[in-house]
């Protein structure tokens, strides 16, 4: 990831940008601001005092109108503030005549008109007559003093804004960092995960931030992908031994039903064999067709009211035959004998073949010592809201499950036991197909206990025809 072309840095280039216009105009107008007070404040204190030593000035003249000049050379020599500012009497064609400074006037004059150095003079004027030699007198005084202090003012302020310039570049590049560091090591473990590395990790954050739940969803997002290709991978390997076996018995018997035809009852055994083990690899075929479609979402559902019990009972009877075969005791006990719902019958059966036949598998475990028994049961109960459900629940005394692995039985692929025949999504299609009826297919288990799968389907509510519609659903 490249960091001058991140969004952190383009937003971080773009707010230091803006922050650092601003300090420069606020230095820049801190300067003219503090001139423009101190400037004005002199300017005051100046003209105030010269129009004070005009007024006094004034009070001193003859009956003539005439000032005296004794007074205001007396007034101008021995001019208290001389060390602040310089007071100066001026002709009547403006020139100087007497300065505070000791300096001839000449010179003072030329001294204050050729300095390069900044000053500030205000004029006050005196009464004049014809006869008067002295015209205003005029207050001189150095701005250097006030220069300093504003540029010390400014300086400081150029400081300060340097300093916050400095601090918020400084706090800048550590959020880049703490925001483009983790986001390139995000997009280079997503890298590695595209190639097929599933073992890599987000190293976790100190901070719990966005950032750092981001990792951490991050990390769950690669430990459910690891887990996803490890039950895929069994999940292919599974399959194929579970293609395999039938194939091989099919293969096999048809070699030898054409080797042995004239043997009737050996022909008629295999043709049997065959035909179980076609049967199952057609089971198996559908199984996985079902569940490509409710991944893709194509599944679709032939609605219509039937009797639930009447499909959990023909279920029940599909079985039978086996469950003796294999020594397991079968029953069935339905509460009442007619529980309306609305649903695709042959879905739902398919769900209730697969839980039996689970049962019966699974209760080949259960041990010498032990009852080998599937208990079927069925009966009307209601939900939260008080409407009526079917309760259907299929329990075995078998191995049961582990604690740990109940949670993921339902999950595509996953096989609690990998020695068991099975394709391990069997319980995955009938979960989504209860889901899709507005049901729930909840399961609990004791390892060395046994295993109880528990269905609710909503009733139908109301009075409603034999003769329902048909309507297709899709899932």
């Amino acid at each position: 990831m490249n960091l001058r072309g991140s969004i952190a840095t383009r937003w971080f280039v773009n707010s230091f940008a803006v922050v650092a216009a601003i300090l420069v105009v606020m230095t820049i107008a801190v300067f003219f601001m503090l001139r423009w007070y101190y400037y004005g404040a002199v300017s005051q204190i100046l003209q105030s005092e010269a129009n004070m030593i005009a007024r006094v000035l004034s009070n001193h003249h003859d009956e003539y109108g005439v000032i005296d000049s004794n007074i205001i050379r007396t007034t101008v020599e021995n001019f208290e503030n001389k060390n602040l500012m310089e007071l100066m009497a001026l002709g009547a064609g403006g020139e100087v005549l007497l300065t505070s400074s000791g300096f001839s006037p000449e010179s003072a004059g030329g001294i204050v008109a050729g300095s390069r150095e900044s000053y500030m003079e205000v004029i006050a004027p005196l009464p004049t007559v014809p006869e008067s030699r002295y015209s205003a007198i005029r207050l001189v005084t150095s701005m250097t003093a006030v220069d300093n202090q504003v540029y010390t003012f400014t300086l400081y302020t150029g400081i300060f804004s340097l300093a916050t310039l400095l601090v918020l570049l400084s706090l800048g590049l550590y959020f880049i960092r703490s925001i483009v560091s983790p986001l390139r090591q995000i997009g280079d473990t997503a890298k590695r995960l595209a190639d097929g590395d599933f073992s890599v990790r987000m190293a976790q954050t100190k901070n719990a931030d966005e950032i750092g739940e981001l990792c951490s969803v991050f990390n769950d997002m690669a430990d459910e992908l690891e887990t996803s290709e490890l039950l895929k991978h069994d999940f292919i390997s599974s399959v194929s031994h579970e293609l395999r076996t039938p194939l091989t018995a099919i293969k096999g018997w048809s070699e030898t039903v054409l080797e042995l035809r004239d043997d009737e009852a050996l022909v008629e055994k295999g043709m049997n064999i065959i035909s179980a083990e076609a049967d199952r690899l057609t089971e198996m075929v559908e199984e996985l067709l079902d569940f490509s479609r409710i991944q893709s979402g194509q599944l679709s559902l032939q609605m219509a009211e039937f009797n639930i019990t009447a499909e959990l009972t023909s279920a029940v009877t599909i079985y039978t035959e086996r469950a003796v075969r294999e020594g397991i005791t079968l029953t069935l006990r339905n509460e009442d004998e007619f529980a309306p719902v609305f649903g695709d019958k042959n879905r739902l059966r398919q769900v209730f073949l697969n839980i039996i036949d689970n049962a019966i598998k699974y209760s080949g475990d259960s041990g010498d010592d032990k009852e080998k028994v599937v208990r079927i049961s069925s009966k009307i109960g209601s939900a939260l809201d008080g409407s009526p459900t079917a309760v259907i629940a299929v329990s075995d005394a078998g191995c049961g499950i582990a604690k740990a692995e109940l949670a993921k039985v339902k999950l595509k692929f996953y096989k609690a036991n990998n020695t068991r025949r099975g394709s391990g999504i069997g319980l995955a299609v009938a979960d989504e197909i209860v889901s899709l009826h507005s049901g729930r297919l909840d399961i609990k288990s004791e390892l060395g206990v046994g295993t109880t799968v528990k269905i609710t389907l909503p009733l139908i509510k109301g009075d409603l025809a034999e003769d329902n519609y048909t309507q297709e659903v899709a899932a």
